[in-house]
């Protein structure tokens, strides 16, 4: 028996081959536990540690969509962030399974910090096979979407959105002349991510937010919540317990929401659940952090509960107002253009070849880790391939990118796509690295450092013209 099986049950049911026709719009939802064994590393730090503790489970939150001619499933994980080798295997999977095709799939990952990885071993290595532990994770996946499949039900969708700035800050600042610390690099940056909080030397920050959490509500014919997909631009929100395994704020907010729309619910029968999921829109440069003015101290969990809950709340106040249409026609379109590896020029790669050759000065020496990641990235192909998929759903659009995509990226699709209302969701089918725009490339700072940014400085123009003439094609 696999190891991780231990932790859940594993739903594999009779379920095969291609999905029977549906006579009018289905929708069904389920979640599938890919919690990992306690003692897997936690990653999110430049230095990973063993877990200690579960404090709550991680999941696949599954939705998936049927309008009698297109199937479309939608996955949501509980991981820092999935390797294109596991979206690669789930949807080979769930192609095999239930006839879905793999470009009718989207998996992303929330990119909780407390969660072991499903990177890989090595997750600057960019060809790799899955591991075990990723190899769980993609068999998973698919037994979520095999539920969802069966849980089907005719129902009706909306799209809904409400602005929630207060949790949101961009953690990208501009400071005072000399006030920039050197980097690891031994260089200057014009922008500092996540300085001191309340600094004097603070001027402005150096981007945007996006203040909009975007969602798609489902119900069946008689108003009973199936789910509700939702995507907020907030990087994550931390504070959690040490050594714990924890789905953030994220699994907070389903949690919350799905008790906020069972109040009054009667029950079906079937009893079939109600899957809240929140995927992560753009916040490659987002965060929970108010630089100008720092919150006090909390105790683990708190800051989690406090936003996840606030944003259920306000998600759900505006539930009442949506506009239900029984009538919806589904699209998907997915491609893998090309984009060039971010190069590493001779001087780069003789730095960091002296670093390493100067030794490790602790465990936590960036000059040394970056050095690392510099060869790595040396000895990487000149190209890729990098997936983005864009889905329709009755009139509303969804794009999505393999990264940590900075928040004016999104807000840019928001207002090109031809099909409106839009939205984005981040770090899909894989993970290659931040992705800023051209201009806060100028600018430097972590999210702009050669081995944290892989990919070539306009992969984001070009990437956002693949998504625009996808979604043309699909209006």
């Amino acid at each position: 028996m696999n190891r991780f099986t231990l932790l859940t049950i594993v739903v594999l049911g009779s379920f095969s081959g291609t999905l029977p026709a549906a006579e009018q719009f289905q929708a069904g939802a389920a979640t599938s536990n890919i919690t990992p064994s306690i003692g897997a590393e936690i990653i999110g730090g430049f230095v990973p540690y063993p877990s200690k503790h579960v404090h709550d489970q991680l999941h696949a939150r599954c939705l998936v969509l049927d309008d009698g001619t297109t199937k479309l499933a939608l996955v949501v994980c509980d991981l820092l962030g999935i390797h294109r080798a596991v979206s690669d295997e789930a949807r080979r999977l769930i192609t095999e399974k239930t006839g879905i095709p793999r470009d009718n799939v989207m998996i992303s990952a929330t990119h909780t910090h407390s969660a072991t990885s499903a990177l890989g071993q090595d997750r600057l290595r960019p060809d790799q096979s899955v591991d075990e532990y990723q190899q769980f994770v993609a068999r998973r996946i698919c037994d979520g979407v095999i539920c969802a499949v069966n849980n089907r039900r005719p129902a009706q969708f909306a799209y809904g959105s409400v602005d929630v700035p207060e949790h949101v800050f961009n953690r990208r600042w501009q400071m005072r002349p000399g006030t920039v610390p050197v980097n690891p690099f031994g260089g200057a940056d014009l922008v500092k991510m996540n300085p001191p909080a309340g600094s004097p030397n603070l001027v402005e920050p150096a981007g945007p937010i996006d203040p909009a959490v975007s969602f798609l509500s489902v119900q069946t014919l008689d108003g009973r919540p199936i789910s509700i997909l939702s995507a907020y631009s907030l990087h994550y929100v931390g504070g959690v317990g040490a050594a714990d395994i924890s789905s953030d704020y994220y699994g907070v907010y389903c949690e919350s929401l799905e008790k906020l729309m069972l109040t009054g619910v009667k029950s079906d029968g079937d009893q079939l659940p109600i899957v809240a999921m929140m995927a992560n829109g753009t916040s490659g440069d987002i965060n929970n952090i108010n630089f100008k003015n720092p919150r006090p101290g909390k105790k683990p969990y708190e800051q989690i509960k406090y936003v996840a809950e606030d944003v259920a709340r306000q998600v759900n106040s505006t539930l009442p107002k949506l506009q239900y249409q029984r009538e919806i026609t589904l699209k998907a379109r997915y491609r893998e253009p090309k984009i060039a590896w971010r190069k590493v020029t001779p001087e780069q790669k003789k730095w960091a070849e002296e670093t390493i050759a100067a030794g490790r000065k602790s465990d936590a020496d960036l000059s040394f880790i970056y050095a690392q990641r510099t060869l790595k990235l040396a000895d990487y192909p000149e190209t890729t391939t990098i997936p983005v998929q864009v889905l329709r759903i009755g009139n509303v659009c969804i794009g999505t990118m393999p990264c940590e995509v900075f928040c004016e990226i999104g807000l840019e699709f928001k207002s090109r796509s031809p099909i409106q209302p839009a939205f984005m969701i981040e770090l899909a089918h894989g993970y290659f690295g931040y992705l800023p725009t051209p201009r806060q490339m100028q600018l430097g700072g972590y999210e702009t450092w050669i081995g944290t940014n892989r990919l070539e400085p306009e992969a984001s123009t070009k990437l956002m013209a693949q998504l625009l003439e996808m979604a043309e094609e699909l209006k």
